[in-house]
């Protein structure tokens, strides 16, 4: 039975009945050391903490109903987990994230030799199917950028349609994540190189190069747009009737993030996926992320450029475009591969020599036969 077209209101719900308290018995002290972990050393988003906590404690209920505990938690109460989820209708991708989960939690309860054996070990992940990265097409895209360039460039245009006509050009050329945009500050850009410092997944900073267009809208967003929606933010707060030591414990993130709200606030994630909605309903900020990998590795790009380029970890992560690049794969194949170039000459006869063959070998078959 698939799993994938159960209705999604039903999956919330059988997930609710999955999801419970999670009491004593020593679990709760070992998550809040756990997330302590993710947090400082590892530098992980709240947004993940919070994903790998949801997922520890629907493990640590499955184990209180069998009378156990995180600590005690043994290769079978694995493996029945497993198939706890699988026959709660929790689909394979999700199960899979969840061991995943599993496995690095009980690889740090065994580096601080909390643990002896990792119950983790051996249990193979589910297997998922490889879903395909969804992309918007060039031309689609490029009438979603002229449109928001051109109501960009009208001499009446707002300070919010500058910013998010540079917010998308951002997105589709440098395939930044929305979490990643959120978090840009006016000191990441160097836009007079071309390029902008991001920080990702664990904090780690990669730079992302900018094409003229993208540069060009961020540049007349700082000059014409951002010092309206800072104003309007500095004439919200009233800091002459503020103490002095209150304003200097709060950190001014609305005076160094490059994004800003109508109210002068650094936008949110859910803020950027709207405006992004708003611009194409087909369109989010991950499938213009999607979309920047699947046209660059179309037009030649190789896997390891669009790695660095997107900030995987891992190659295996970027090597889902790996379809994308078989076309250009054959064409270098044929081009440079010595026994390969022999197919195409042949076959690439000129259709007048082929026809004077033919008719040659058939002059001397009637010879022949006469």
């Amino acid at each position: 039975m698939r799993f994938d077209n159960v209705p999604a209101a039903l999956k919330r719900q059988r997930r609710a009945l999955i999801i419970g308290s999670v009491e004593a018995r020593g679990n709760l002290p070992l998550l809040k050391d756990y997330q302590a972990y993710l947090r400082v050393e590892k530098g992980l988003r709240p947004l993940t903490c919070e994903a790998y906590d949801s997922d520890l404690k629907i493990f640590a209920e499955f184990l209180d109903t069998r009378h156990g505990t995180l600590l005690t938690a043994s290769q079978q109460d694995i493996a029945a987990f497993l198939e706890h989820l699988r026959t709660h209708s929790i689909d394979s991708r999700s199960s899979a994230r969840k061991l995943s989960c599993l496995r690095g939690f009980y690889k740090w309860l065994l580096l601080d030799r909390r643990i002896h054996h990792d119950p983790t070990v051996n249990i193979e992940s589910p297997k998922a199917w490889k879903v395909l990265p969804k992309s918007l097409a060039e031309p689609e895209v490029g009438e979603m950028l002229e449109r928001a360039a051109m109501t960009a460039s009208h001499p009446k245009a707002q300070a919010t349609e500058l910013r998010d006509c540079a917010i998308l050009e951002l997105l589709y050329a440098g395939g930044l994540r929305v979490s990643e945009v959120a978090t840009l500050t006016t000191g990441d850009l160097a836009l007079d190189a071309g390029r902008v410092q991001v920080r990702g997944k664990g904090d780690k900073e990669r730079i992302v190069p900018l094409g003229r267009s993208a540069v060009e809208a961020i540049e007349r967003y700082l000059r014409e747009g951002r010092p309206h929606l800072a104003r309007i933010s500095s004439s919200r707060r009233p800091e002459a009737n503020r103490p002095a030591a209150a304003r200097q414990s709060e950190p001014k993130q609305d005076a160094v993030r490059l994004f800003l709200s109508l109210r002068g606030m650094p936008l949110t994630r859910q803020w950027i996926w709207h405006l992004v909605k708003m611009a194409n309903s087909s369109a989010s900020p991950h499938r213009l992320r999607h979309s920047c990998a699947t046209h660059m590795v179309e037009h030649g790009a190789d896997l390891r450029s669009v790695q660095l380029l997107l900030g995987h970890a891992d190659i295996s992560t970027t090597q889902v475009y790996t379809h994308l690049a078989l076309g250009r794969l054959k064409a270098v194949h044929r081009m440079h591969h010595p026994r390969a170039a022999l197919r195409p000459v042949a076959a690439e006869a000129a259709p007048e020599q082929a026809d004077d063959t033919a008719m040659d070998a058939e002059r001397e078959t009637h010879k022949e036969t006469a």
